[in-house]
């Protein structure tokens, strides 16, 4: 009777390492409340913050949301009994200067911190004329995001940051604790043209995943007779093999964090009922990933 006694105990203790949430990207078509409404029903506590088409706006929260607006964002959120795990904000304006970029990013952490997120993520940047400035400016800026608990990340996006090594450079460079990795293993077989294994890549990030990663998928299909990279996948149904890139993670100090799922099978896009299908296989499939 030991081992049955044992199992549970064990499962929620691992489950307790990690949230489970989904960005509100597969809903992109819709307001960023519409896409809460469906996030809450489909089960999950943690909703990450992502593209939205409320008002026009390409993303939920971004560097000139006003901290009165992603207040009540927040609100939104806590009244659906979710929080914000973690809010892509998109670029900041290290074009027009250095200074101009430290103040963007400073309004997007008051934005994200308004908003109550648990951490901040950044796409990182492909213009070598400006990538030192872009990590600069967020340099500049991770004792102000640590005064207000807000980790800032960045993932795997292509260009300078689309593997592992890459993002190493980076990160190494910035060289603040308030500055980690957010794994996106979809990514690296996506810019790398299902060439590079996230398995294996995630070997060389050992120590710079604390925070989180997006739960992303990834396979080549066929669309118009060619094969064509593919990430609007519900996870577990394309190529990454989630157990062991999580295993290599974990190996690597990842023990806990977020684990927020950023696509699902793409559908008709206006189709609510079939989107919330979707994200709550992703919620079962993640749920079951770290528990087994």
């Amino acid at each position: 009777m030991a081992a049955p006694l044992t199992q549970p105990v064990r499962a929620a203790a691992e489950e307790s390492s990690y949230t489970v949430g989904i960005y509100t990207r597969p809903w992109d078509q819709f307001d960023y409340r519409v896409a809460l409404d469906d996030i809450a029903e489909a089960g999950f506590k943690h909703a990450g913050l992502m593209t939205t088409s409320t008002e026009g706006r390409r993303l939920v929260i971004q560097q000139d949301t006003p901290v009165e607006e992603a207040a009540r964002i927040g609100e939104e959120v806590k009244s659906r009994g979710m929080s914000i795990p973690s809010v892509y904000g998109g670029g900041i304006p290290v074009e027009k200067s250095l200074e101009e970029g430290i103040a963007g990013m400073r309004r997007l952490i008051d934005a994200c911190a308004a908003a109550g997120a648990k951490s901040l993520l950044m796409g990182g940047i492909g213009r070598e004329n400006l990538v030192e400035t872009y990590y600069k400016a967020i340099a500049e800026c991770c004792d102000y995001a640590a005064e207000k608990n807000l980790p800032i990340t960045v993932k795997p996006h292509g260009g300078l940051n689309s593997t592992g090594p890459e993002c190493r450079k980076w990160i190494e460079k910035v060289g603040h604790k308030n500055f980690d990795l957010w794994y996106d293993p979809g990514n690296i077989f996506f810019y790398s043209n299902g060439e590079l294994d996230p398995v294996d890549d995630a070997a060389t990030v050992d120590g710079l995943v604390r925070t989180g990663m997006c739960v992303k998928d990834f396979d080549m299909v066929e669309k118009d007779g060619k094969p064509t990279r593919e990430v609007s996948l519900t996870p577990g149904t394309g190529r990454v093999d989630f157990p062991k890139v999580l295993a290599q993670l974990r190996r690597g100090g990842f023990t806990s964090g977020h684990l927020v799922v950023e696509c699902i099978t793409r559908v008709d896009p206006q189709d609510r009922k079939a989107l919330l299908e979707e994200a709550k296989k992703a919620r079962q499939f993640v749920e079951g990933l770290v528990t087994s």
